[in-house]
């Protein structure tokens, strides 16, 4: 990661936590993108401009879910992929959306179930209409195997490198949530990913302030210790970020 300090909690199952050390460090967070390009790069500039006025190192997080939905999954991971705004490090974690893009590439999910979590314009993305193909191919697999074939290698192995969550002392960085009650490294992947109803609930008993995206809001609020950051950008054109310095935040929008 260059200069900012981290490590990361090798785990005998599930992704990757990343320990941070945000001594020093104005944090940016940003929310789910589902492939909304234009206002990824409309939000970043916002920060770049944001942080050229405060002293420190500079980390933007970005809290998952690149894909689907939106009209360029595609330019959104080659973005990503790419090194970050000059002068920041950037640290990208998984959502339930790559784990569900991955679940299909290993043949572990179907191709309607992905369909249906909208995947449909992540495929327009890479140039795939499914739907017409299915046409061509009918039920004998070799679908799956052209959609497999033409997802680009990098934007695979980028998803699969994904880490799971990353935390200081103060700040949890995660797409849905945790599960309260559980310790950090013990926390399960599905619930990090997916977690709602038993999390919302717990969040005035949290023992960190847990920035997170996932469950869309029209307006970003705190609520006990816990921040969720998703502005459904793909319906409204808002993709939103928090700046997280000393004890203040401050809301950024695209």
């Amino acid at each position: 990661m260059g200069f900012l300090n981290f490590r990361q909690q090798n785990r005998p199952q599930g992704r990757e936590r990343v320990e941070l050390d945000l001594s020093g460090t104005v944090v940016y967070a940003v929310g789910d993108v589902h492939g909304c390009f234009r206002e990824l790069r409309a939000l970043e500039a916002k920060i770049v401009a944001d942080a050229a006025t405060l002293p420190g190192r500079k980390l933007i997080v970005m809290l998952g879910d690149y894909i689907d939905r939106g009209p360029d999954s595609a330019r959104v991971l080659d973005h990503l992929i790419a090194p970050p705004p000059a002068g920041f490090e950037r640290i990208c974690l998984i959502g339930n959306h790559e784990a569900q893009a991955l679940d299909y590439l290993d043949g572990k999910l179907s191709l309607e179930r992905w369909l249906a979590t909208g995947a449909r314009s992540a495929l327009f993305s890479y140039d795939i209409d499914a739907e017409h193909l299915a046409e061509l191919y009918g039920s004998s697999g070799k679908l799956d195997e052209y959609i497999r074939a033409n997802i680009p290698r990098d934007h695979i192995r980028f998803m699969r490198s994904l880490p799971i969550m990353a935390y200081s002392e103060r700040f949890l960085f995660v797409h849905a949530g945790i599960r309260p009650g559980v310790p950090l490294l013990d926390q399960k992947d599905d619930d990090l990913l997916y977690i709602r109803e038993e999390f919302f609930e717990a969040s005035r008993r949290l023992d960190r302030w847990v920035v997170h995206g996932h469950t869309p809001t029209d307006f970003p609020r705190i609520e006990g210790r816990r921040l969720g950051i998703d502005t459904g950008a793909f319906k409204t054109g808002r993709l939103t970020a928090v700046r997280i310095a000393n004890k203040g935040g401050r809301l950024l929008f695209s």
